[in-house]
């Protein structure tokens, strides 16, 4: 199997499925150390849709792992023969699509009640595969944003773990579309400029309480300092190359 992202939740999953006997056979990261607990290939953190050749055939088993990436994954790499890509995501799908640090932002906002994470295939839409499975938590009316998105991660872990027998197996199959009985919302990088509207909003303060993911979460903190004449201008909120899943 291959991994695809960037950081802890990523380590942490080469990690586990290499201890548990699963073929690594190659991670795809910015950090080279991300594939040391596997004693795997490491290749760069560069496009990986440049490289659909190399994956297909580094891929033993025909799993390729999406966990904490930003990456978004497109032609030919989506039909490469073989390859089933699979994206853990930090929300629940179709409700918080997009980048989770400003889906959670949003959720608290909104006043949703419920946040989790979802194992989906990944197709050429953005969060938009079918739903393998998810796993629920509820969100407290004191909960803050650092909160939300600590267990938002740690669920991520947790499905990881829980779904990976069944995966390797050739078990795991669909429970639902994406846009199964659930309404459907996208929160990229441009989601940031609506954020001047929620100002004056009872739950901006705990919305808005990023805690130490500040530092994980660039923009939305870029955003937050602005003031609100600014931001949603470019000083304020840089896109990168790419606005994907998470």
């Amino acid at each position: 199997m291959i991994f695809v992202g960037e950081g802890a939740l990523l380590r942490r999953a080469v990690t586990h499925a290499a201890t548990r006997g699963h073929p690594v056979d190659l991670v795809c990261s910015t950090d080279p150390l991300d594939a040391a607990a596997a004693d795997a290939p490491h290749l760069a953190g560069v496009d990986v849709n440049a490289h659909a050749d190399t994956l297909a055939r580094a891929c033993s088993d025909g799993i390729v792992w999406s966990l904490n990436n930003r990456q978004i994954f497109r032609e030919p790499l989506l039909r490469a023969d073989g390859l089933r890509i699979l994206n853990i995501h930090n929300g629940l799908l179709p409700r918080h699509r997009g980048l989770p640090s400003v889906a959670v932002l949003f959720a608290l906002l909104h006043g949703d009640t419920e946040y989790g994470a979802t194992v989906h295939e990944v197709d050429a839409g953005i969060d938009t595969g079918a739903v393998l499975a998810e796993r629920r938590f509820p969100i407290g009316p004191e909960d803050r944003y650092h909160q939300v998105m600590l267990r938002g991660i740690r669920a991520c872990q947790a499905l990881f773990e829980e779904v990976l027998p069944a995966v390797t197996a050739g078990t795991a199959r669909p429970a639902r579309t994406a846009a199964a009985a659930e309404p459907s919302a996208y929160y990229g990088l441009r989601a940031l400029d609506r954020l001047d509207a929620y100002r004056d909003h009872p739950a901006y303060p705990r919305a808005t309480d990023l805690g130490a993911f500040a530092a994980h979460a660039p923009e939305v903190a870029r955003a937050l300092s602005c003031p609100p004449s600014l931001s949603g201008g470019a000083d304020c909120r840089t896109p990168g190359p790419m606005d994907p899943s998470g």
